[in-house]
């Protein structure tokens, strides 16, 4: 039993096997022509893997932090998002913004109508379309009062970034805020001190915070983003761009009315946890 639990708990192709993960079947064929077993179904194997939770034909896609910045860049973040800023808790006048661009959304026309569900059949969304234009959307999310402001453009850069900043900020009660933290990625329209000074000239209340590489899920804005792909992009079904642009903002107003600031728990403790478990020989790659 240990011996075939070891085995599932392999990638085939360390064993000269070309197959890219494990099924049952194929652990008991492997099993069998290395001798581990005389005789044994693939029931059984299933009930000694099941006791360990052992799924090999199951995977999930991840990126490890390589970024060598990664807990000192993403600590101020957590921080915020636990109302601290170097240690000290945030004011009523201090604001969190968390900003991003959702890259080439598509209007997408399909060859033949959509049908609405029916009494046992679920809605048919014809599968060929007709590319109807591209967006770009810019978001930005208030993440302590649970706002969001949001843009389309044509194209990504710089002055649409700012733009979307701009939005924010000629309103209250950013305008008048003593600190506003805008928690950004490190894409090229917002990158590195060159994005910082640039955008503390036109609004010096705004301390930008930038994500390590390879982090948007330190963004809270993606989350909004997820909600936006299920609730309005899924399917996606629009006959012209313009449809799909208010459909998009007209989402906006719809979910800021019943929305509320997501329950965010990851903190530095659980940071520092998770970057001790990553470095441990269990994740290391093989040499």
């Amino acid at each position: 039993m240990v011996q075939v639990k070891a085995l599932a708990c392999e990638l085939p192709h360390r064993r000269g096997l070309p197959l890219s993960r494990f099924s049952i079947a194929d652990i008991r064929q492997e099993v069998l022509d290395q001798g581990l077993v005389a005789k044994v179904s693939g029931a059984t194997i299933w009930r000694w893997l099941s006791k360990d939770a052992i799924r090999p034909w199951r995977h999930r896609s991840w990126i490890l932090p390589r970024d060598p910045g990664f807990v000192e860049k993403a600590g101020p973040i957590l921080d915020l998002y636990q109302g601290l800023w170097q240690g000290q808790p945030l004011g009523p006048q201090d604001f969190v913004l968390s900003a991003d661009e959702k890259t080439g959304i598509q209007a997408r026309h399909r060859k033949h109508p959509s049908l609405p569900p029916a009494s046992g059949r679920a809605a048919l969304i014809e599968h060929e379309y007709e590319r109807e234009g591209a967006w770009v959307y810019l978001a930005a999310w208030d993440v302590r009062r649970a706002r969001i402001f949001g843009r389309c453009v044509l194209k990504n850069g710089i002055e649409p970034f700012h733009s979307l900043i701009e939005q924010v900020m000629g309103q209250e009660p950013y305008q008048s805020a003593a600190r506003v933290f805008g928690i950004i990625d490190n894409c090229s329209a917002h990158r590195g001190q060159k994005c910082v000074q640039r955008l503390q000239a036109r609004w010096p209340s705004i301390i930008p915070v930038h994500t390590p590489i390879h982090a948007s899920w330190l963004n809270q804005v993606e989350i909004y983003f997820s909600i936006v792909q299920r609730k309005v992009l899924t399917p996606n079904d629009f006959d012209s761009r313009a449809k799909l642009e208010a459909a998009l903002l007209a989402f906006q107003e719809r979910y800021e009315k019943s929305a509320a600031p997501f329950q965010w728990t990851f903190t530095r403790e659980d940071l520092a946890k998770l970057m001790i478990r990553l470095n441990t020989k269990t994740l290391a790659p093989a040499a």
